[in-house]
């Protein structure tokens, strides 16, 4: 296999982060968004660890010999070459941690050093620590009657070495996650200290009895990697209860990584490594508090002038444009095809449709699938009354959605209770999809309502994520929408569709078949060219016949945020395909997969245009269900196509990947354009206007009588 074109997925994932990493020192930026990106980092991180670390540390039990498709390497190496890029990673945030805190003091913020506190401060200390921290203490000494305790994930806890009468002994004291974890120190709140700096100060009260040698704030990092449709859950009747114990089950799993907050003196590091059996190699520890959520709430509280000052301030996202306030979303929808493009445009007319279907009395059903929602969802409460209101809701909850299935455990008893039904998803497949088929009977029969969307259904996501939801009236997609539920309802993962791409079967054969279209048209002479928008990119198949297209002169640009296998501007093999990312104050999260000349825009009518749910990752193509939806009315393919035409001009967000794996910044010579910015100002200048809406109303049922409807 020819590996001069691939990079290892692991490392191409810590370049983006690495990315992540660097929006911390973008001056362009208000101070208190870049100190969320250095929490973002270190979450992001942290999930790596748990989901891809801990997969590769079991392959390297099982499958040692293994060697990684894309990067010819075994796991034992990949390990060996993670944990050398991490170092270098760490090393960074603690630069860019240093000069963000110093930032932070010069507008008053300041996370204070209790040693050097003046004895008001101190005072106050005491007393709080001995009436609100030490009662919910459990400080032990590690011993024959006291075993060393588990250690959950992530869970922080002060490991402590103490001597008594010449005998060493090692202690440890749980941080209790349900106090406080930032303590201020004046009412302004602007000066404070952390709980575990407290704590750790304290220790020589909690252990009266023994000398402190040294101490140390630590975290375990764990595997999260638990398969739901493993062999030993499978007499589970009840996939509640089996989801439940899979989430007890992850906080067990074997440690994979230990973080100190300060440094981890040798006699605490032979301690904790020994007792969780695992290496010193696997041992990071720096300045940086563990854990950085508390940033949030250090920017929840700054004093309001400071934090208008120095953040984005709240965002509203725009009305939608293509939509008209006061009107029925459904004969809108059934008048023409409307598409969302989030943040920009706000999730409301999403969710008025619900609402109209929920009460009125043609809707016979509203089935969906549902991967992550909010935390308060209007979504469900809509369903929830839909059900109420007699009509079939058919609910398939993915409880497999990692980090969000006890969320996805609650939403799905309130929409039983409601009287949905609830089904969890294919057995080996996660459902990835997002569409939701609404559909109507009235005297002239039968007829649908489609929502086909790149991102989930989940409100507060849709203010930070940037996605597209499609919503269509068109007989034959809401046909391939029926027979798509009706598939999954019957664990049937070969149906046919006449519109609609759906994975395992038909999506990444499609996309195989279209990537050769556009080399059929280069060696025929014919203009052509591939665009691709995702998050990741590591499916070889996909990434081999865009090596193909490369070499056959297809112009391929890829607009990829995250994960990227594929090195462009290898000779005589990637020549033609260029690559670039952006990370910017929003998540990239559209898919568009574009086959065709888009040079010029008047010649659409050429180009085959999809959305879809799906990355091109083998996970997505072959291991999940995943579903991509055509667009086929022109004005909707038009504004996508001018959202491409901004995305390519962005060179403040964008970064360019170059062949040795290393991304560099775009040419600054030109005028500056921040593709994020300018979508803003434009959806904001946008807006429908209520005085002109009437109008507008009749000239689009003027146009859906003159225009001849695609499927």
């Amino acid at each position: 296999m020819d590996y001069s074109y691939t990079q290892d997925r692991e490392l191409s994932w810590l370049k983006f982060n690495e990315r992540v990493l660097n929006e911390v020192k973008n001056k362009d930026m208000p101070l208190l968004e870049r100190l969320k990106f250095l929490e973002i980092y270190t979450n992001n991180l942290d999930e790596f660890y748990m989901v891809r670390v801990g997969t590769i540390f079991d392959m390297n039990i099982f499958k040692p010999d293994k060697r990684d498709s894309r990067s010819n390497m075994t796991p034992a190496e990949q390990l060996a070459a993670i944990n050398h890029e991490v170092r270098k990673l760490e090393k960074t945030k603690v630069l860019y941690y240093k000069d963000i805190m110093s930032d932070l003091e010069e507008i008053k913020i300041h996370h204070m050093n209790i040693e050097i506190l003046g004895n008001k401060d101190k005072e106050y200390l005491k007393s709080y620590f001995e009436l609100r921290v030490f009662p919910f203490l459990t400080p032990m000494v590690i011993g024959k009657q006291h075993p060393f305790p588990h250690i959950p994930n992530k869970e922080l806890h002060v490991l402590v070495s103490l001597s008594r009468k010449d005998k060493g002994f090692f202690g440890i004291i749980p941080i209790p996650s349900n106090l406080e974890r930032v303590i201020y120190l004046n009412n302004k709140k602007t000066r404070y200290i952390l709980l575990e700096d407290l704590i750790s100060y304290y220790c020589s009260d909690i252990f009266t009895n023994y000398h402190m040698k040294s101490k140390a704030v630590i975290a375990v990092t764990r595997s999260a990697d638990i398969d739901p449709d493993d062999d030993m859950f499978e007499k589970h009747d009840d996939y509640i209860e089996h989801m439940k114990k899979v989430l007890k089950m992850r906080g067990r799993l074997h440690p994979l990584r230990i973080e100190a907050y300060g440094e981890l003196p040798d006699d605490l590091a032979d301690f904790i490594t020994k007792k969780l059996d695992m290496d010193k190699k696997n041992i990071f520890s720096d300045s940086v508090p563990l854990n950085l959520k508390y940033f949030y709430e250090i920017i929840d509280n700054i004093p309001e002038e400071i934090r208008e000052k120095h953040t984005y301030g709240k965002y509203v996202p725009a009305k939608a444009n293509m939509f008209y306030p006061g009107t029925s979303v459904v004969k809108q929808i059934q008048q023409q095809d409307k598409m969302l493009f989030f943040p920009y445009e706000s999730i409301d007319p999403f969710l008025q449709l619900l609402k109209e279907c929920s009460e009125d009395k043609e809707t016979v059903s509203i089935k969906i699938t549902i991967y992550r929602l909010a935390k308060n969802a209007k979504i469900v409460d809509y369903l929830c009354k839909a059900a109420e209101n007699g009509k079939e809701v058919l609910v398939l909850m993915e409880l497999r959605a990692r980090f969000d299935e006890a969320n996805n455990i609650n939403y799905s008893k309130k929409l039983e209770d409601a009287g949905a039904t609830v089904i969890y998803g294919m057995e080996n497949y996660k459902v990835h999809s997002k569409i939701c088929l609404i559909t109507r009977r009235s005297h002239k029969g039968v007829s649908y309502i489609t929502q086909i969307g790149t991102g989930n259904y989940n409100e507060t996501t849709s203010k930070i994520y940037t996605d597209f939801s499609l919503m269509t009236a068109s007989r034959e997609i809401g046909e391939d929408a029926v027979m798509f539920f009706q598939n999954i309802t019957m664990f049937n993962l070969n149906g046919v569709y006449k519109h609609l791409l759906v994975s395992p079967t038909s999506l990444k054969s499609t996309i195989l078949d279209k990537i050769r279209d556009e080399i059929r048209k280069a060696e025929h002479g014919q203009t052509c060219g591939i665009f691709m928008k995702m998050n990741s990119l590591t499916d070889r198949d996909v990434i081999n016949a865009l090596k193909d297209a490369s070499v056959a002169g297809v112009p391929v640009f890829l607009l990829i945020r995250g994960i990227c296998c594929i090195r462009p501007g290898v000779e005589g093999k990637t020549e033609n395909i260029h690559i670039e990312s952006i990370v910017g104050r929003f998540l990239e999260h559209t898919r568009i997969y574009l086959f065709g000349d888009i040079s010029d825009v008047s010649q659409q009518w050429d180009i085959d245009l999809y959305i879809s749910s799906a990355d091109m990752m083998t996970r997505n193509t072959e291991r999940r269900i995943e579903v991509a939806v055509p667009v086929y009315d022109n004005d909707i393919k038009n504004r996508i196509l001018k959202i491409i035409e901004v995305l390519k001009k962005d060179n403040v967000n964008a970064q360019v990947l170059l062949s040795n794996d290393e991304y560099t910044e775009k040419n600054h010579e030109m005028q500056r354009f921040d593709s994020q910015e300018f979508l803003l100002s434009y959806y904001k200048s946008h807006e429908p206007s209520p005085v002109l809406r009437q109008n507008n109303v009749l000239l689009d049922k003027l146009k859906s009588i003159l225009n001849k409807r695609h499927p």
